[in-house]
């Protein structure tokens, strides 16, 4: 096995943790913070909006069983990169749509994929999706970690998590970790 890390940004990291942990390849999904400039910040304060942290989920993953193009793929297909700072009813900074790559290969093909999608007219918004350099992640509270697994009957997940869930099991079925 050989596996790679990458911090993705795409809105709550309830909704990015539920859609990772069942693609073929991922190894492990890990709720937190990054991008901010406290350190060890809580969930309290990246709410508050003044830690400049985004709700991330550092992925690791295997390249034998998974391409870097698809752990991509899944991101813009799974949330809105055109929208700053918001995901549907979720406002704020730490909902902005990020990559946070770990090496040059990984920033190369983020920065590729995103002037591609720019180039095709994708959405009729340009990505506003920030692509930057990995430097310190934060583990969410426990509380936070496997959220939709523990707690699928949790308004904000079946009303939120569960149809994107639908959506994105319907679009990536081959890519989907066998039951």
């Amino acid at each position: 096995m050989h596996t790679e890390t990458i911090t993705l940004g795409s809105g709550c990291f309830w909704c990015t943790e539920a859609i990772y942990q069942r693609l073929e390849g991922v190894v492990q999904v890990t709720s937190g913070y990054s991008g901010g400039h406290v350190d060890n910040p809580t969930y309290e304060q990246v709410c508050d909006k003044t830690t400049g942290h985004a709700e991330v989920c550092q992925i690791v993953y295997d390249t034998t069983k998974i391409s870097l193009d698809d752990i991509l793929a899944v991101f813009w297909k799974t949330h809105d990169p055109t929208t700053p700072n918001q995901q549907g009813n979720d406002v704020g900074p730490q909902y902005r749509s990020a990559i946070f790559y770990h090496n040059e290969h990984q920033k190369e093909v983020a920065e590729k994929y995103k002037a591609a999608l720019n180039e095709s007219h994708a959405w009729t918004s340009p990505v506003v999706t920030e692509i930057t350099a990995f430097s310190k992640f934060y583990s969410a509270e426990s509380y936070h970690q496997n959220y939709f697994n523990d707690n699928t009957n949790q308004g904000y997940c079946r009303y939120v998590i569960g149809p994107k869930l639908e959506k994105f099991e319907k679009v990536f079925k081959d890519k989907l970790k066998k039951q």
